[in-house]
């Protein structure tokens, strides 16, 4: 389990999670739709989550989320590399009624984000264009490639919803254990 403390004049969160744990969770951002996708990630991903965060949300959501995706991004980084003995790449495509969406991910240690999902509006009181700006501080201070498409759908709650799950379901399978690979890469690191 790693752990980590980040305080800004605009948030102050505490984190731990574990790769390999079962999914279980404890979510409080203070942002009732975010802490649902924070626990449908954890859930599917089967890595515990433990984050409160106190943010600014007078203001709005923005930086709650984006520092969320931050303190989480650095946690899964320090918990997964350096890889070793894992597929490296997984991909899922999940459906929730009429939604479907894609993603695909390289446990690169090359930060990159194709985010394929125009959305605009709001899920209740949370603005959508947030869950872009949630991956992209995720995948930047993880170290991964990851893209992100939306197939179909019209619902914003399904869409957003099979999107946390697709990347869930795409990470646990990029960190299926694999001993014949060793060190995934045939540069001998990542």
């Amino acid at each position: 389990m790693t752990k980590l403390s980040r305080e800004t004049r605009e948030t102050n969160i505490n984190c731990s999670v574990e790769k390999n744990g079962v999914g279980d969770y404890s979510i409080d951002t203070g942002i009732g739709f975010f802490d649902h996708m924070l626990e449908a990630f954890s859930k599917h991903s089967g890595i515990d989550i433990d984050i409160k965060c106190d943010g600014d949300t007078y203001v709005d959501d923005h930086h709650s989320v984006e520092d969320c995706g931050i303190v989480i991004g650095k946690l899964l980084k320090d918990e997964i590399f350096p890889i070793k003995n894992v597929e490296r790449y997984g991909n899922a495509t999940v459906v929730m009624d009429e939604a479907s969406v894609t993603c695909a991910l390289d446990l690169s240690n090359r930060p990159y984000l194709v985010y394929n999902v125009s959305l605009d509006g709001k899920v209740g009181n949370f603005d959508v264009e947030l869950i872009e700006e949630f991956f992209y501080a995720l995948c930047i201070n993880f170290g991964i490639t990851c893209h992100i498409i939306f197939d179909r759908g019209t619902n914003k709650h399904h869409i957003i919803e099979a999107t946390f799950k697709a990347f869930a379901v795409a990470l646990r399978r990029a960190l299926i254990e694999n001993k014949k690979l060793g060190i995934p890469s045939t540069k001998g690191s990542l």
